[in-house]
């Protein structure tokens, strides 16, 4: 049973470890039944990693019958960090030549690798295309995999870099060309969530994406009443003083409520485009 302060063994996915471009990174890959699954879609974890609330939006993608395909992209897999670990973790990540948090561009790497990772799940599983959600850290991660033809379900929550630039978005402006064009000769579109206080991901970094997509981004943005506050893991608790974590940390999984509300559009927007 899932619990914010309990380690996840993960024991309902199958982990693979896949390399691309020389890459190696394990990928957990979970789905309904022994068959062959439904179509992918690619699950980016949050910051300080794997944690129980991402591997439990996981299932709740598979159990909407898609292959969820849950790459291991920092900290520990499954596990509940300590406030210290989890702030290490973080630090660690943002210095990383792979990821460098502070400057716009620096994804390249693990953008590419994660593309790779896409045409990987469509062969395997099939359908229209691949669907993909990042969170925080990997938020605009989603954006920059539109430039792999086989994503057609982009899914931004929270995205949060570059740290230091509020109102800057991470890909590059040549990208977010590219990308724009797709989007309107295919006619797809983006779906990005923040919380109306989140102090990392602000209004000002969703006001550069409609500059930048125009209609194709359709921004949500949830009142901070809408965030759970209590039961919150180590990190969470010292590290995150704000609401952020729109379909993790901070949802609230009762009826009516808006983040699970923001969970049920995002898993409709995968079923339109994916089935």
């Amino acid at each position: 049973m899932y619990s914010p302060h309990r380690d996840d063994d993960l024991a309902d996915f199958e982990p693979r470890d896949i390399t691309i471009d020389d890459v190696t990174r394990r990928v957990w890959v979970g789905r309904q039944g022994a068959g062959a699954g439904g179509p992918a879609v690619i699950v980016m974890t949050e910051m300080p990693g794997i944690s129980p609330e991402v591997a439990r939006f996981a299932r709740w993608v598979r159990d909407a019958g898609f292959t969820v395909w849950m790459p291991s992209l920092f900290g520990r897999d499954g596990a509940v960090p300590g406030a210290d670990e989890g702030a290490e973790i973080f630090r660690r990540t943002c210095i990383s030549a792979t990821f460098r948090a502070v400057a716009t561009g620096g994804a390249d790497a693990v953008t590419a690798w994660l593309r790779g990772l896409a045409r990987i799940a469509h062969q395997a599983c099939g359908g229209p295309g691949v669907g993909a959600i990042g969170m925080c850290f990997t938020g605009n991660y989603a954006l920059s995999m539109m430039l792999e033809p086989a994503v057609l379900a982009p899914v931004l929550c929270q995205p949060s870099l570059p740290l230091d630039a509020p109102a800057a978005i991470e890909s590059p402006p040549g990208e977010l060309a590219a990308v724009r064009a797709r989007l309107e000769r295919e006619d797809l579109t983006v779906l990005a969530y923040r919380f109306a206080g989140d102090a990392v991901c602000r209004a000002e970094r969703f006001a550069a994406y409609e500059r930048a997509l125009g209609d194709r981004f359709q921004p949500r943005t949830l009142p901070d009443t809408a965030a759970r506050r209590e039961g919150l893991s180590p990190f969470f608790t010292r590290h995150v003083p704000t609401p952020h974590s729109v379909v993790t940390a901070h949802l609230i999984d009762e009826a009516g409520q808006p983040t699970l509300a923001a969970r049920d559009e995002i898993l409709r927007f995968f079923a339109d485009r994916l089935t």
